[in-house]
């Protein structure tokens, strides 16, 4: 049944079928139960070289190809995926991925900073605000959806194993960067948000949709703190390499 309204976005279809579905052309695939979703640059085609991962399958986009990685470690098999920055394309990905079998997802990538916080700092969202497009066509209109609790606890109990530092927060899921208006970071910053990426709620939507669990952590970047004053920084770099090897840890903690 689809529920209408004025605004096409708050219009969701709760029950017919896709007319495409996540595993066309995928039908035979099978992937493992866990996955990492790795927004993280070249370390994750190393990282993959270096440890003979399969690559089990290509997921093609008119912009460029995505391997889909399969680690076979001895406890058990891993999926690694580096996907495309931003909602659509990554929610569309994990959508294949879940349909062929992956149940526990955890994501890792790099926030902008809406508050004073240093770079290379580690958060962990709870809740993510959906100001993107694409969680409203998996889910029903709301304005938050909670984070998974096992891949969260997952997560916290890998960085606690580490002694590593890290805070809780709600993070503002958006998919226009260039209208990060200075009135909309203050007022976003006053709701309780303290930091911002581009695909967090779209990801949690499509699992919560689909029966899959998802929790992510993020590494701070850019600094969106002094509004009249953006700082780049370093863009995170830093923590590439390190977050990699903390997610797939937090899989391993995963049960």
């Amino acid at each position: 049944m689809i529920t209408k309204n004025e605004i096409p976005i708050l219009e969701y279809d709760d029950s017919s079928a896709e007319v495409i579905a996540p595993d066309h052309d995928w039908e035979d695939l099978v992937l493992p139960k866990k996955c990492l979703v790795a927004f993280l640059g070249d370390v994750v085609q190393k990282y993959a070289e270096e440890k003979n991962a399969e690559v089990v399958q290509i997921y093609i986009t008119f912009s460029h190809d995505v391997k889909i990685y399969v680690l076979h470690e001895a406890e058990e098999d891993i999926c690694l995926v580096q996907p495309t920055v931003g909602a659509p394309l990554a929610a569309s990905l994990l959508d294949s991925l879940v349909s062929c079998g992956c149940e526990k997802v955890i994501a890792v990538g790099s926030c902008g900073v809406l508050a004073q916080m240093p770079e290379n700092a580690f958060i962990v969202p709870v809740r993510a605000l959906r100001d993107e497009g694409t969680s409203y066509h998996y889910l029903p209109a709301a304005r938050y959806i909670d984070l998974d609790e096992e891949p969260t606890a997952a997560i916290e109990k890998c960085f606690n194993s580490h002694g590593l530092p890290f805070v809780t927060c709600t993070t503002w899921t958006t998919d226009g960067f260039f209208r990060e208006t200075k009135d909309m970071v203050k007022y976003r910053l006053e709701e309780g948000c303290s930091v911002v990426e581009m695909e967090c709620a779209a990801m949690a939507a499509v699992c919560r949709k689909r029966g899959a669990k998802f929790g992510q952590f993020l590494f701070t970047a850019d600094s969106l703190a002094n509004v009249h004053e953006y700082d780049a920084r370093d863009f995170g770099t830093g923590s590439h390499e390190k977050a990699l090897l903390l997610g797939l840890e937090a899989l391993r903690c995963y049960i």
